[in-house]
């Protein structure tokens, strides 16, 4: 499919990430999108002439050519929510990204991935923390994720790249820039096992609003979170709630009571927000790891008994045949109006149980 309109879908203002899902379940894919007429575009269940006339595709394609250009010349990879190398974990989580801007050399998919997140005004305390717990953890095979924000963030990414542990930085802004421009070394060793992602295109600055955004990746890329320190308020607190929205396993270190970047970890603990964490082997332990287990590959999806009884009725379906199936079979054979057929296999595909193909057609995977 057309990389173009891949790009052009994300720059559609006024689509988030779950309509344009919706949008290509039920037209395909993404180029079949900017093909369709207004009038069948409103007729879409979900959709509507509110939402529809206020979508400007032709604008979308010409930012998504000049968009291009950058990842061309800036050797940034692009990854759309139906490839192979987009992140599993996060491609679970319903209000996920369409389309995400890579740059460095990393792997979103490894048997064990954490997320550390944590306060800006890092303490001597929490900083011995982060050290302790990657050093520890790089027994796991485990790539640690966070934000590169100052405090904890940058702390974490540093850890990493001490003992060549691969890391990732989420960006709040695109990635022609770096916020805060101080952490700009440290970004640069990290592409070297690790690298930077980011939603956001070339030209996105740094705003208030793309962090709480940005952080839902965070949350949604990884097995656990864990907070090393934190206040009441800020993004680490955010990142934890996300993550528990998620159903993923949060983890918090306490601390001494009154000091304030203890107080949001010990808030998360005592109204059962997130683990007490005092040590790597708890985390491993909870979450059923083994030192050095790299043949073993983690179970990204949900088990067969939790298909619901439509998702069934395909996945039989696809199994007793051993090519593709058209879509319009699919329908014929399972019995089913083709919008609600479309949204099960956009859930199946996410899930990672099947694989859309060209043509329309699908397989188990």
């Amino acid at each position: 499919m057309s990389l173009l309109h891949k790009v052009a879908l994300s720059f559609v203002k006024n689509l988030g990430p779950v309509a344009a899902k919706s949008l290509i379940a039920y037209l395909g894919n993404e180029e079949e999108v900017f093909r369709t007429s207004p009038e069948k575009m409103i007729r879409i269940p979900g959709i509507g002439e509110k939402r529809a006339v206020k979508w400007d595709f032709d604008d979308a394609l010409k930012q998504a050519e000049k968009e291009l250009k950058f990842v061309d010349e800036n050797g940034i990879d692009v990854i759309f929510y139906t490839d192979a190398r987009y992140p599993k974990r996060l491609k679970n989580c319903h209000d996920s990204p369409v389309l995400l801007y890579a740059k460095g050399k990393m792997d979103l998919n490894p048997p064990h991935i954490i997320s550390i997140v944590g306060t800006r005004n890092a303490t001597e305390y929490g900083k011995q923390l982060c050290h302790q717990l990657i050093e520890e953890l790089q027994q796991y095979n485990v790539l640690i994720v966070s934000g590169l924000a100052h405090g904890i963030d940058v702390a974490a990414h540093k850890e990493c790249v001490k003992i060549n542990l691969p890391t990732v930085g989420v960006l709040g802004h695109g990635l022609d820039r770096l916020y805060p421009a101080q952490n700009r070394a440290t970004a640069d060793k990290m592409l070297q096992n690790g690298g930077l992602l980011s939603e956001y295109p070339s030209g996105t600055n740094p705003d208030r609003e793309n962090f709480p955004q940005r952080n839902r990746i965070v949350a949604g890329i990884a097995d656990a979170t864990v907070v090393i320190e934190a206040s009441i308020k800020g993004g680490a607190l955010i990142t934890a709630e996300i993550a528990n929205s998620y159903n993923r396993d949060v983890f918090a270190f306490p601390g001494r009571l009154g000091d304030e970047f203890s107080e949001g970890c010990n808030f998360l603990i005592r109204n059962n927000k997130a683990s007490l964490l005092t040590c790597t082997a708890d985390l491993a332990f909870s979450l059923g790891w083994e030192k050095n287990d790299v043949s073993k590959p983690v179970e990204q999806f949900m088990l067969p008994f939790d298909l619901s009884d439509d998702e069934r009725l395909i996945m039989d379906i696809l199994r007793q045949n051993n090519a593709p199936i058209a879509i319009d079979d699919l329908t014929l054979k399972a019995n089913m109006p083709m919008s609600q057929l479309a949204m099960t296999l956009l859930t199946m595909e996410m899930q990672g149980y099947i694989s859309s193909l060209p043509g329309k057609t699908y397989k188990v995977n």
